[in-house]
């Protein structure tokens, strides 16, 4: 394993690590201690991005002149890497980002898996014949690549979102220019390192890292990107979104929820409170299929509630590299202020807290951004707390008297990600299929779960309309160019 607490990380541009122009690096902290630094990375200047573009248009011809096959192989190589390195990379996330270290080693693996599942990728069809009304010619359907893309990414998978956008971006012909979040450019770096370790072509993968206003706005800006996939706030996404439709580029965005469960007066309540707890608090709330809404109907409302609150009173909380810790910190000292600032606004409006709610105490605790898993009771819908997106360990109840009105309450927010049901009754699990605005529904599991291979995105404010994995990306990465051949 790698020790990365004295290293300093560079850009990664043309096939070379390389220092910024600027000649300026910034801390990455760990933020279960906030005194310790997990590595030094480059605060870039929009010349580091000209020239990791400039690389990547450089590549793009010959990289989508290779076949499907030949980049699946590269992406096969680049996910043994991964596979290799899995531990070290698994816990560099975890000492930058706070997450715990089984859920990191679970989210590299599934790095591993989808790298091995766009390698496939490479080997299937990309187009249809179609029939001319000219009997004398033929007529046909292929896929032609964006050219370069850009790839900006959030902290909260710091593996699995690059992946998940730079993987299927590879095989359909694309060259990448990576963002990552600065708050995990380390992991990022290492991830890179497989890539590399892979022998991608010089110029097909390049990272720049920054401050998203600096290198992010160079990629929105920059005329030579011809896509861009951005996973981020919804403030962010719609500046992204602007900017690309501005210069006619085309644009990917997934921008959060405000995501309920829903429990029937018919659930399994034991099964109800252990979605509820995993899909609202693992990963101290810090994933946008997070559960923060939990309607409930009143027929089995206060059983549910002493069921929850004695099930998260049963959490520990510390550094996520300890043994036996269920939830880590804040991944930052500004999400931690975010998340204390809604569970107050809670409080003024007139919510009543069940739990949690403030820092925990412990010397062993003192240095890191932790705060306790929260909950709130008596939330209606008109609070911040039911239709802002907190984005931490808090979870707010809401009582209902029926499934109409449950559906109509999950239905009141800006976002529509995921949602998910507990009930043992078909008709209404077919009337949540049926009524839920969200891209993802599911039938007594967790909101949070995503798989690889199906696609992913929301509805309203939470995306633009676009899906994500499985093989609906080739949506994005490619566009349809239409073949017309007669002898």
């Amino acid at each position: 394993m790698t020790e990365t607490a004295d290293r300093t990380f560079l850009n990664y541009i043309g096939g070379q690590w390389k220092a910024s122009i600027s000649g300026e690096t910034v801390p990455s902290i760990n933020p279960a201690n906030r005194l310790e630094t997990v590595g030094l990375v480059q605060q870039s200047v929009r010349e580091d991005l000209d020239e990791a573009a400039a690389a990547a248009r450089g590549a793009a011809k010959a990289w989508s002149r290779l076949s499907g096959a030949a980049r699946g192989e590269f992406l096969y190589k680049a996910a043994n890497a991964l596979e290799r390195r899995l531990d070290e990379v698994a816990t560099a996330m975890t000492r930058e980002m706070g997450k715990t270290l089984p859920e990191a080693k679970g989210e590299t693996a599934r790095g591993v898996a989808i790298l091995r599942y766009y390698a496939g990728e490479g080997m299937r069809k990309v187009g249809d014949v179609i029939p001319s009304s000219d009997s004398d010619a033929l007529m046909f359907t292929t896929r032609a690549p964006l050219g370069v893309v850009g790839v900006i990414t959030p902290w909260n998978f710091p593996v699995a979102i690059p992946v998940w956008k730079m993987a299927p971006a590879l095989i359909y012909g694309n060259t990448v220019v990576f963002k990552p979040a600065q708050e995990t450019a380390v992991t990022a770096a290492l991830v890179i390192e497989c890539f590399e370790e892979a022998g991608l072509p010089a110029g097909v993968v390049n990272m720049v890292t920054g401050r998203g206003t600096v290198i992010g706005q160079a990629i929105i800006d920059h005329p030579h990107i011809q896509g861009i996939t951005f996973t981020g706030s919804d403030q962010v996404g719609k500046q992204v979104g602007m900017g690309a439709l501005k210069r006619g580029a085309k644009y990917q965005l997934e921008m959060g929820g405000k995501n309920p469960v829903i429990v029937a007066a018919d659930a399994d309540l034991d099964l109800a409170v252990e979605a509820t707890i995993s899909g609202g608090l693992r990963s101290t709330g810090q994933k946008c299929t997070a559960t923060s809404r939990v309607i409930v109907q009143s027929a089995v409302y206060e059983e549910f509630k002493r069921k929850l609150l004695e099930k998260v009173g049963q959490i520990r909380v510390g550094s996520g590299l300890e043994e036996g810790i269920w939830m880590g910190p804040c991944a930052s000292r500004a999400q931690l202020d975010t998340v204390l600032g809604y569970i107050e606004k809670g409080k003024q409006e007139g919510a009543k807290l069940l739990c949690g709610g403030g820092v925990p105490g412990g010397e062993e605790l003192r240095q890191g951004f932790y705060v306790e898993p929260t909950v709130f009771d008596g939330v209606s819908r008109e609070m911040t707390i039911a239709r802002e997106e907190i984005f931490g360990p808090v979870l707010a109840l809401m009582k209902v008297d029926t499934l109409e009105e449950a559906l109509e309450t999950a239905n009141d927010a800006e976002f529509g990600l995921s949602a998910s049901i507990f009930t043992r009754d078909i008709g209404s699990m077919l009337a949540f299929i049926r009524e839920m605005d969200a891209g993802l529904v599911r039938i007594n599991a967790e909101s949070a779960g995503v798989e690889l291979q199906a696609p992913f995105g929301g509805m309203k404010q939470s995306s633009s309309h676009s899906r994500e994995q499985g093989q609906a990306a080739i949506e994005f990465f490619t566009a349809i160019k239409t073949v017309f051949v007669k002898g």
